[in-house]
């Protein structure tokens, strides 16, 4: 009798905090708002995200997401429709990472794989250089949708990115390991705003949308991590429609931004610069624009 494969079932790889809402603490409760049924691993755990005075916490090795992982198939429990990888901080467990992609898609055939290739920001690294090839030649080919930022898409295609025109070819770049939709997550216009680029090719044709939307004077963690979640689900149900699916994603995280905002300034005080405690993302106050946000961001076809 063969097993009927869940429609909204993910399983999340990537950090744990328990303080704040980075990782899977970011990702999780938006999915789960969406009905999705959401089983976690962490890469690592920590009692809150690195930016604060003190972070101390456990890393996972290769070992026990093998363990995990091979519980999970003992049980017969490891029936998932999608796939989201986040943060990873070793070369080890990455590699690991690509073996269980490979038995969920062997479980899976249809299992939709949403890679956020974590390596860092702003021209910076904050996971050891040697994850770079691994991801690129490994990992990427392997997933249906990716999400880097300006820094990592760099990286992994080995281009520099300085206008839409060297946007688009870096991730045209990606599309030639295998990947259906590249979506660029953030890239800033230096006009205190910020621009996200979407493409899809199917059957060899490209098509693909520009988003452009205001950026908060505020330096904010998680956020990556909320774009991926977000995106996975509105991509799912509009599965043919990457903008609508990303108007959807940046609309919902734009309400989270704003409200952490002015929740952070209200503590802080006239004057004072919100600490990281203050900064947390206000998830769960956030829970009905997650679920059902306002559109306020419009995104503009490309032409190819």
């Amino acid at each position: 009798m063969s097993v009927v494969q869940p429609e909204r079932r993910v399983l999340s790889i990537q950090s744990h905090v328990v303080s704040g809402y980075v990782g899977n603490k970011s990702a999780t409760f938006p999915m789960q708002v969406h009905g999705y049924e959401v089983d976690t691993i962490n890469s690592v755990q920590l009692c809150n995200h690195t930016g604060y005075k003190v972070f101390q916490g456990q890393v996972l090795n290769a070992n026990e997401l093998r363990c995990l992982s091979d519980g999970l198939k003992a049980n017969d429990i490891n029936h998932y429709s999608h796939l989201l990888t986040g943060y990873v901080g070793s070369k080890s467990f990455l590699k690991e990472v690509i073996e269980v992609v490979k038995e969920l898609r062997e479980k899976n055939p249809n299992i939709i794989y949403v890679c956020d290739p974590v390596m860092g920001d702003n021209g910076k690294f904050y996971v050891p250089e040697e994850l770079l090839p691994i991801y690129r030649d490994d990992l990427l080919p392997l997933a249906n949708m990716i999400t880097p930022n300006q820094f990592e898409a760099e990286l992994l295609s080995g281009q520099k990115i300085t206008d839409e025109k060297s946007a688009l070819e870096a991730m045209q770049v990606l599309h030639d390991k295998g990947i259906r939709t590249v979506v660029l997550s953030s890239m800033s216009t230096g006009s205190g705003t910020l621009v996200s680029y979407g493409t899809t090719v199917v059957d060899g044709k490209r098509t693909g949308c520009r988003v452009e939307y205001p950026a908060f004077d505020c330096q904010f963690t998680g956020t990556g991590d909320l774009f991926s979640a977000l995106l996975l689900v509105w991509s799912h149900k509009y599965h043919n429609d990457l903008q609508l699916a990303l108007e959807k994603t940046l609309s919902g995280m734009q309400a989270v931004l704003k409200r952490t905002l002015q929740s952070a300034q209200e503590l802080a005080g006239p004057g004072n610069k919100p600490t990281p405690p203050q900064r947390e993302l206000r998830m769960v106050q956030s829970k009905s624009d997650i679920e059902d946000p306002k559109l306020c961001i419009k995104a503009t076809p490309l032409q190819f």
